[in-house]
């Protein structure tokens, strides 16, 4: 029969094996590695099954990575808790450089089971594919102007300056239907780069259109975050390079990055957007 003494059990994820440890509560003894098993939910229930038998008190943590928030849906579908720790939250010993699944099982399951483990923020599904839809509309942004970037490296190399606005609008794009480059190896360069540039605009334009109809606001949802934390100055202050020395009397970093740090780069971009916008209402 299972006894009612929890147990914590940590679970170091990779793509094609799970390593699993547990420690008991209430004990200071060290835990104990159990050994890896498969990712699959079958091998996953065999575990449950396993653990069950010693008590019915479970609680899991495993650390946040490529893996995504899988295996957290399935353990809570399941009524289990589970914490998704945060890997530069993770307390470590000066000098300590060996890393193995057993000794990173081990040690989520030791931190458990004293509370010192932090937990990240683990979105919906809904919330994860707005993430999603929003990384992936930044990325095409970025490419996009990095290709406009190179195209206008090129034609300046060529002696060709564009003294129009400077938007990708059809007035540019008429100008360049009558570039001719000096050389046919050039004017492939040239006619590829257009190309280019015209599918990474496409490609903002098909994404820009899901997201708008799925949330009006630009960042709402991807990345949530308790800045509660923050008060009205230090917001202010991480967000406005010009406020450093309100900064430093306050303890607070006048760098916008730090912000971004705070926030995930998404969350970031927006808060500090708003803080701008907030200078004259307050």
């Amino acid at each position: 029969m299972a006894q009612s003494t929890p147990l914590f059990v940590g679970l170091d994820v990779h793509k094609d094996s799970i390593a699993v440890a547990h420690a008991a509560g209430g004990s200071t003894a060290p835990p104990v590695f159990v050994g890896a098993i498969g990712p699959r939910q079958i091998d996953l229930d065999q575990l449950l099954r396993r653990l069950h038998g010693k008590t019915s008190a479970l609680t899991f943590a495993y650390e946040a990575g490529p893996s995504g928030y899988g295996l957290y849906r399935y353990l809570t579908g399941k009524g289990l808790p589970c914490q998704v720790g945060a890997p530069s939250l993770i307390p470590k010993k000066p000098g300590d450089r060996v890393k193995t699944d057993r000794r990173d099982a081990v040690e989520l399951a030791r931190l458990l089971r004293s509370g010192d483990l932090t937990a990240v923020y683990v979105p919906s599904v809904e919330d994860e594919a707005l993430r999603d839809l929003c990384r992936a509309r930044d990325a095409a942004r970025v490419t996009s102007k990095d290709a406009k970037l190179r195209l206008k490296a090129f034609l300046l190399r060529l002696g060709r300056h564009y003294v129009g606005r400077a938007t990708w609008n059809d007035a540019r794009r008429r100008y360049l239907a009558k570039v001719v480059c000096p050389t046919p190896a050039q004017q492939i360069v040239f006619q590829e780069s257009v190309r280019a540039v015209d599918e990474q605009v496409d490609r903002v334009q098909r994404l820009e259109g899901p997201k708008q109809a799925l949330d009006g606001s630009q960042y709402g949802g991807t990345q949530p975050t308790d800045i509660s934390r923050i008060n009205r100055r230090c917001y202010w202050s991480r967000s406005c390079p010009a406020a450093g020395s309100h900064s430093r009397s306050i303890g607070c970093a006048d760098r916008a990055s730090d912000l971004a740090a705070l926030c995930g780069p998404l969350m970031g971009g927006a808060v500090c957007s708003a803080a701008w916008t907030s200078r004259s209402h307050p």
